[in-house]
């Protein structure tokens, strides 16, 4: 009999998948390099170009910076096979690359070698007896093959797709109905955000991520790429994270014990790491048990006694809005560890509703950053504490005077902020 076990569902290691539609010179391509190059943090990006070369127009010219440009790999592809592509997204595995743009998937199901070209090709064949009707069942396999090598790939995806005018016809009469995306119906569903490109403004009108519903930017880019990866939880590796909290001088034999137990509710125990000082492979479960039993061996120092100021008492941070809850139970988190997923998400959900517009990345950080009192360049960098704070404070404003009881709310921490302070 087969065994089956769930584990705690985090968006820890998710990735982008975003697909980018609208009509020749919409800006797909320019967008679509702005996302990667955020998505990528450093790391390579790979372009399938089946548009004749048109990405290279956004690369760099040799020798002269002053012209700008994107950094890239470069795939030309002229037969847009799914085997193809197939082949494509594996040699993007092989090369370690961090952000995949197909520019455009459009060609892989209208273009030379497409699927629709595919369909006519299985049509035509002696052993075929149904024409098109029968002929798409190979292709269909074809099909899901394809798609399953590219959401699989291990990285994040981006795709751009043409769109072209729809019309309907009652008898004589034709009539304009919209647009039409280059691609089997419905393809948009494969993907987590969706963004009509119109004249360089950027719509969505697809997503899995409330706080992006409907948002709309002119030019979208870096800033817009980054409110996508704090929807994703910037793609934080589990076992990565544990790791790091192993090596830090300020790990505890507790701490390793809780740790342990992280590891083990989300099958982590198994998983394949480099030790961090021999480099040699081996699993999570055994480097968290080596770590462990080297604590636990060692006296336990108390802590020193903290200095005195002259500045009279430390003020409250949000740290003792954690520490104040009692010892850390298995629901809770020290305040030192990251912002949560659901932290994250309570937070933008919130500041919607008291009037704020998400996709102003500057003004939402401006208030996160007065409500901790410091600088916040992303809400990824918020302490699991700091974001109790902020949830704790935007829950404090309700009723339909909500919104503007907290803008005189961030005014006065803006003017205690510009105060000087005194000795």
């Amino acid at each position: 009999m087969n065994t089956f076990s769930f584990a705690p569902a985090t968006r820890e290691t998710a990735r982008a998948r975003i697909a980018l539609q609208g009509p020749g010179g919409s800006g797909k391509t320019k967008t679509g390099l702005r996302f990667a190059e955020k998505f990528a943090n450093g790391g390579a990006i790979g372009v399938i170009d089946t548009e004749r070369g048109s990405a290279l127009k956004y690369a760099p010219v040799p020798g002269r910076p002053d012209l700008g440009g994107h950094e890239f790999m470069h795939l030309p592809m002229a037969f847009c096979s799914p085997e193809n592509l197939i082949a494509a997204v594996r040699a993007a595995e092989e090369a370690r690359i961090a952000v995949l743009f197909v520019d455009s998937w459009s060609h892989f199901w209208a273009g030379k070698g497409g699927l629709l070209a595919r369909v006519e090709e299985e049509s035509k064949k002696s052993s075929n007896r149904g024409g098109k009707f029968t002929a798409w069942a190979p292709v269909n396999d074809l099909e899901q093959d394809m798609l399953d090598a590219l959401l699989n790939f291990p990285g994040h995806v981006i795709v751009s797709m043409r769109t072209k005018n729809d019309y309907s016809m009652e008898g004589k009469n034709v009539t304009k109905v919209g647009v039409k995306t280059v691609q089997r119906e419905g393809s948009e569903y494969e993907f987590d955000v969706v963004i009509d490109m119109i004249e360089g403004t950027g719509t969505v009108t697809k997503t899995r991520y409330e706080p992006l519903y409907n948002a709309s930017v002119h030019h979208p880019g870096e800033d817009f790429a980054e409110v996508i990866l704090e929807q994703l939880g910037q793609g934080v590796d589990p076992v990565q994270a544990i790791t790091d909290e192993l090596v830090a001088d300020t790990l505890t034999y507790p701490r390793a014990l809780e740790l342990h137990a992280r590891a083990k509710a989300r099958n982590l125990l198994a998983a394949d790491l480099l030790h961090p000082k021999t480099g040699k492979p081996g699993k999570l479960g055994a480097l968290i048990e080596e770590y462990g039993v080297a604590l636990r061996t060692q006296p336990t120092a108390p802590a020193p006694a903290p200095e005195p100021t002259q500045t009279g008492p430390a003020p409250y941070s949000a740290s003792d809005a954690v520490a104040a809850e009692g010892a850390i139970g298995p629901n809770q988190q020290p305040a030192s560890e990251a912002v949560t997923a659901p932290q994250s998400r309570k937070i933008f959900a919130t500041l919607a509703g008291l009037g704020f517009d998400n996709s102003d990345r500057e003004r939402r950080l401006r208030a996160i950053s007065l409500i901790v009192g410091r600088q916040v360049p992303t809400q990824n960098d918020l302490t699991f504490g700091e974001a109790a704070v902020v949830i704790e404070t935007l829950d404090g404003f309700t009723g339909d005077d909500a919104a503007d009881r907290f803008r005189e709310h961030l005014n006065k921490l803006l003017d205690a902020a510009r105060e000087p302070a005194h000795a």
